[in-house]
């Protein structure tokens, strides 16, 4: 006997480099079903706003989302082609910065000092007028995994501003440029902006400038070294001064200015942009909230369970909304690491399962994540139907 059927919720984030959200929420999925076939599984893939959360909508709303691509460019302004999603039947746009400043758009050899002084969110700029073409209404755009260091002034040049140097010429792309900005010319600036309602989704508290600024947290990830962030930590400063003096906002120590290189200031000083976490701005979109209320258990998962999990990722996110519902929330993990303790202590999780099931390196268990995944979540559904013949019985 299987015990009575139930209603499960998976939703997972990605396991970073091995799986995305939608492979992983599928996994868990088969592995379920191969141990409990009569239950309800409601598949809602999550992501923080980062890179693949374009797909995790996609898998999670279907034909509601349609994607648009748009040719614009890459963080070191090569041509590239970037996908965006058009919402609620016209009316609402999503767009992931990382699908045109993002990291991955440079090869593993690119990515060092030189890079990360002169790479741009230009191509997100280009992707946000876009948006604003097609006469939407509402502008989600989800911040994390880019490439600069530019505090989002290729951004906010892509959509009419001038940054000038002494001599009145625009600075060339890049954060490093920023040393040498004297004024910011916003008279161009897309006037459409004031007309609609945009959010940044973003889980990033960190200030522009300092120790915990964009450059100093973030820019070593972007191959910055020493010497190249205290060049960007320098000129971040010279914008956020120039943003002051250009539109009467102080954004730099804004918790939350430094996110996606500090484009998160950009937006806060020029445009009606408000800041959410991301993970709560993506469960929205995918109706998690609405899908749990029914719910008899909860998966998520993630890469690893430590103490930033403590820390708004969508995995603590997806548990807190479950408790909210009474719904019990299992994490399902590739690997435990600092902290597991506190996360265990917070008790916002029934069980916090690793998925390994013998010893390997990490290069051998990523490269097996799939099956893993789907064999742990049978476990976990045999167990639970032991449980439920126990308590029925």
């Amino acid at each position: 006997m299987a015990g009575p059927a139930l209603r499960v919720v998976i939703a997972p984030d990605s396991f970073g480099g091995a799986l995305d959200s939608v492979a992983v929420t599928a996994a868990i999925a088969s592995g379920w079903e191969r141990a409990r076939p009569a239950d309800t599984l409601v598949r809602a893939p999550m992501a923080d706003g980062g890179e693949g959360t374009l797909a995790a909508l996609t898998a999670a709303l279907g034909d509601a989302a349609r994607r648009r691509t748009l040719g614009t460019v890459d963080p070191l302004g090569r041509p590239v082609e970037a996908d965006w999603l058009l919402l609620d039947e016209g009316r609402a746009a999503f767009i992931e910065m990382a699908e045109a400043s993002g990291l991955a758009r440079l090869a593993a050899g690119e990515r060092g000092p030189a890079s990360a002084k002169a790479a741009s969110t230009r191509g997100t700029g280009e992707l946000l007028c876009a948006a604003l073409d097609a006469g939407v209404e509402r502008i989600t755009i989800g911040l994390g995994g880019s490439a600069s260091t530019d505090g989002g002034s290729g951004l906010i040049a892509a959509l009419g501003a001038r940054l000038l140097d002494a001599g009145g010429e625009d600075l060339p792309p890049g954060g490093a440029a920023l040393s040498r900005l004297a004024g910011i010319d916003a008279t161009g600036l897309d006037s459409r902006l004031a007309d609609v309602s945009l959010v940044a989704a973003s889980d990033v508290t960190n200030p522009l400038c300092g120790p915990a600024g964009a450059a100093a947290t973030y820019g070593p990830q972007k191959g910055a070294d020493p010497e190249a962030v205290a060049d960007l930590d320098a000129a971040l400063r010279v914008f956020g001064a120039a943003i002051e003096r250009a539109t009467g906002r102080a954004v730099a120590d804004l918790p939350g200015a430094g996110a996606a290189g500090g484009t998160t200031a950009a937006l806060l000083g020029f445009t009606n942009a408000v800041v959410r976490p991301g993970v709560e701005v993506v469960a929205e979109l995918v109706g998690l909230p609405d899908a749990l209320e029914a719910a008899n258990l909860v998966i998520t998962g993630e890469g690893q369970a430590d103490e930033q999990t403590l820390a708004g990722k969508a995995a603590m996110g997806v548990a807190l909304l479950a408790r909210s519902r009474n719904a019990p929330a299992v994490l399902l993990c590739g690997g435990v690491g600092p902290g597991i303790a506190a996360l265990e202590a917070a008790g916002l999780f029934a069980l916090v399962q690793p998925i390994l099931d013998h010893p390997g390196d990490l290069a051998e268990a990523m490269a097996d994540t799939e099956r893993l995944l789907a064999n742990a979540a049978e476990r976990l559904a045999a167990t639970i139907g032991i449980g439920l013949n126990l308590v029925s019985g």
